[in-house]
């Protein structure tokens, strides 16, 4: 007898299952874990759509999925917002195209503009595409001295100069100091900021598997700083922040080369520098440590757009935004920001 493949949406006694999935599926990553459907609901007040598929009562596919309804942005179906990477996770194929058919009858029900999936590796050739982003991941060698001699010589010179600085690395308990750096740093570039909430509720809920990594001068003044998510045997440096100071005293370079040591030590195998947008700083930065730029396939499904939206600081039509918003003060920034962010994703 041929077994069957069931596609229904996610219940609240799925939880321990799905995440068993997902620690298990090569296919899957940390934005897939479950616990970021109540963040998405409790924090940014979206309505969550996660689907699994069964096959003889396992789990054998998940897909989680949100919706995102802007006056400014727009109404989409993603997986999975302010996520680098989602999409659907499983390697069965029939339960793959039963997911995806699922998404697509979800999403024309719901009347969105897209569906968009954060892959990280091509699904549907065949999509309209964004072509902004690519990610970094390099494996951690297994010698604390072999990761250092593995970074380029000039690179490698800036780590030095920020150990021989002295600076100072402090694992930090709450998100205060990181979100002192991080809110002042996103409005330097032009950016809203996340809510301060988001980042508690992160540490709250993933508990060890998030971390605040916090660098300072000898005498104690904030430099440099980063949050971290940890999954399976991948380190996944998320967001940061630094002080203007930061770049005289090499704290930037000396943060990423604790935090790459700390997780050699550990016993993690991948370092994953995460997304960055092609020719922009950050994209130079991590292509100086020898990572090289990997394309992601963020894929598109259109129902009522004719291209594939840019919501994003490289779009020329955001320009007076971002200048306008560099210009407020931060407590201002901080108390708007929350509310223009939430819809961006």
């Amino acid at each position: 007898m041929v077994s069957v493949v069931k596609v229904r949406p996610y219940e609240a006694g799925d939880a321990s299952r799905w995440n068993a999935f997902v620690f298990g599926c090569p296919d899957a990553t940390f934005f897939h874990r479950i616990e970021w459907r109540d963040i998405m609901e409790s924090v940014f007040r979206h309505r969550t759509h996660y689907l699994l598929a069964e096959r003889d009562g396992q789990i054998v596919a998940v897909l989680p999925l949100v919706e995102v309804k802007s006056r400014l942005f727009g109404h989409a179906m993603t997986s999975l917002p302010f996520a680098v990477y989602g999409g659907i996770a499983g390697s069965d194929a029939e339960a793959v195209d039963a997911l995806d058919e699922a998404a697509d009858a979800l999403s024309r029900k719901a009347g969105v503009q897209h569906l968009e999936y954060r892959n990280l590796t091509e699904r549907h050739p065949d999509w309209p595409r964004q072509e902004v982003y690519v990610t970094f991941r390099k494996e951690i060698l297994a010698d604390e001295e072999a990761n250092m001699l593995a970074i380029p010589r000039k690179q490698r010179a800036m780590v030095r100069k920020g150990i021989k600085n002295g600076l100072v690395c402090e694992i930090d308990s709450n998100v205060d100091r990181f979100f002192a750096l991080y809110s002042d740093n996103v409005l330097r570039h032009g950016t809203p900021a996340l809510p301060k909430r988001f980042f508690e509720t992160l540490m709250r809920v993933f508990g060890q598997d998030c971390e605040v990594m916090t660098i300072t001068s000898p005498e104690g003044k904030l430099l440099s700083t980063v949050l971290t998510f940890y999954f399976r045997d991948e380190v996944l440096p998320y967001y940061a922040g630094d002080d203007l100071a930061a770049r005289e005293l090499a704290a930037n370079d000396f943060k990423y080369w604790e935090l790459m040591r700390r997780a050699c030590a550990r016993g993690y195998k991948i370092f994953d520098y995460g997304r960055s947008k092609i020719g922009t700083g950050p994209y130079s930065f991590k292509k100086n440590w020898g990572f090289e730029p990997l394309p992601l396939s963020y894929e598109y499904r259109l129902y009522k757009r004719d291209e594939v939206p840019q919501n994003n600081p490289l779009n020329p039509k955001y320009r007076a935004f971002i200048a306008m918003w560099r210009r407020l003060p931060l407590a201002v920034a901080n108390t708007i920001g929350p509310h223009i962010v939430r819809n961006l994703g």
